[in-house]
């Protein structure tokens, strides 16, 4: 099945205990189903002091459920995502607008 969401895409946290905010996709894993949000879904992690970096508890973004995602279109609002054909081209496109993402 075709992504439909990407690396660079600006989302929305649809539910949890992030709900309602937005941030960027920064990796997704299509196997698992989820993604990591830049700023969404922190958890502190402890580590050990090494000599190129400093130890302690550092903030780490963990993956989130893909389903509990949505891409923002150009309002910046929630949307769904659609695939068309344009041309010999297949295209995402957000179904609130029908405006085609990153063409």
């Amino acid at each position: 099945m075709a992504a439909k969401l990407r690396k660079g895409d600006k989302v929305v946290v649809l539910a949890g205990k992030d709900k309602g905010k937005e941030g960027t996709v920064t990796s997704i894993d299509p196997k698992a189903g989820k993604a990591v949000v830049e700023g969404v879904n922190i958890a502190i992690r402890a580590t050990r002091q090494s000599q190129t970096s400093q130890g302690g508890r550092l903030p780490k973004a963990m993956p989130i459920q893909l389903s509990n995602l949505a891409l923002l279109d150009a309002n910046g609002k929630p949307t769904r995502v659609g695939f068309r054909m344009e041309g010999d081209k297949k295209v995402r496109f957000a179904k609130t607008t029908g405006d085609v993402i990153d063409a």
